[in-house]
């Protein structure tokens, strides 16, 4: 009875465990006035210089959260906030050739490794808000664009494990060692007009 039990329960974590990693994520264009005034006050600085400001509301199935996205210093940044305004992490829009040979080449082994075919499709670097760091530091270090060993890549990938293509967001520690996958929905394209 205590084997059934032990079963019962590994299954029961199992699916459950399965059923999250998908992402059900949409982003929506919002007005600056419709941003956190917290979070909007928080980088205000970092926006003097920027260009191409806009600002998005994301929902998915676990939250929802605030970005402000902007062009500086020739650098695609996207900063992320909690819907409170807390700092949650800082992305850079990056190529192949940013990350260390090392690291990608682990990363590029994962994917070959688990489908059959595939196509990068975003790429970013990631500074995540730790508890062992304080955040005007993980700013500073972002919008330096350094490299560091508590840095995260971030990719959306397009990829075929069996019949049909999926999109999933994959996270890779700054070695390029895995730490998760999600799979994600298709870009929100409410706007188009047939």
């Amino acid at each position: 009875m205590k084997k059934f039990k032990l079963i019962a329960l590994l299954w029961l974590l199992g699916s459950g465990a399965l059923l999250a990693q998908n992402k059900y994520e949409r982003e929506y264009r919002i007005r600056k006035s419709q941003f956190p005034e917290k979070a909007l006050h928080y980088i205000s600085e970092k926006l003097e210089d920027a260009k191409r400001i806009r600002f998005y509301k994301e929902t998915d199935s676990a939250k929802t959260s605030y970005e402000a996205k902007f062009k500086k210093d020739r650098l695609w940044y996207s900063v992320e906030f909690s819907e409170k305004g807390a700092l949650e992490d800082i992305e850079i829009l990056i190529k192949p050739v940013d990350i260390p040979n090392e690291s990608f080449s682990r990363i590029e082994t994962y994917l070959t490794r688990s489908f059959l075919k595939y196509r990068i499709r975003r790429l970013q670097q990631q500074y995540p808000i730790t508890s062992e760091e304080p955040a005007e530091t993980t700013v500073k270090n972002a919008f330096q664009n350094l490299m560091l060993p508590s840095i995260n890549y971030e990719l959306i990938v397009s990829g075929k494990k069996e019949k049909a293509f999926e999109q999933f967001e994959i996270l890779f520690d700054a070695d390029g060692n895995f730490i998760a996958i999600r799979k994600s929905l298709p870009p929100n394209y409410d706007h188009v007009l047939y």
